[in-house]
Formats: C-alpha cells, structure tokens, sequence
C-alpha cells in the first residue's frame, strides 16, 4: 500500500473539514455530464465529482479518491466502479470511526 499520499475517509458532512486535501468516498450515482459526476454521499447529501472522463458505464455506486475543492465537490483523481449493490450505511459508520476517536488506525 503506498502510504506517502494518504486521502481521508469522508461523508458528505465530513467534506469541508478537508478542503484541499486528498479524500476518498464513494457515492450514489444519481447523473452524469461530460467531466462530471452528480450522486448522492452515504449520509444523504449531495457531491459533485469532476476530473477525467469516467469509463462508461458507470455502476450505481462509485468510489471517489481526489482532492476536496469545496463542501460539496471532489476533484477526482481516480474513479473505481463498486457494482449496483453497497452498503452506505456501514460505510458512513467507517467514515465517522476514521474521522474520530479511531482516526490514529487510519492512514
């Protein structure tokens, strides 16, 4: 794992705590453009995504690691597909555990 450029675990809420810094979160895919993506994060609210054109099709759910430009918008340095069905819900719960008391377990 190369660790010398390590990106935070973010919900939607927790976005603005990283502005300008690396991030990684997956989203609800909900529309698309060219150059960028509209979903919904996995505490309900809205993200937009831009960077490279993604590969389509996209998938339901999409991981997003890049750097957060504003409170509600991403960067995106790389875009992985995470297939039609996912969690969000235990996926928001790592996103509160990364961001506190257990943030020394993340990089």
């Amino acid at each position: 794992m190369d660790t010398s450029s390590p990106s935070a675990f973010v919900n939607g809420a927790l976005l603005r705590r990283y502005i300008g810094q690396k991030v990684r979160t997956v989203i609800q895919v909900i529309g698309s453009d060219t150059g960028s993506v509209v979903g919904k994060s996995t505490d309900d609210l809205q993200i937009v995504v831009r960077g490279p054109s993604t590969t389509p099709p996209l998938t339901t759910y999409l991981e997003v690691i890049g750097i957060a430009e504003s409170d509600n918008s991403i960067r995106a340095e790389t875009w992985t597909n995470f297939g039609n069905t996912f969690d969000p819900q235990n996926y928001n719960e790592l996103c509160k555990l990364a961001s506190g008391e257990f943030k020394h377990l993340f990089i």
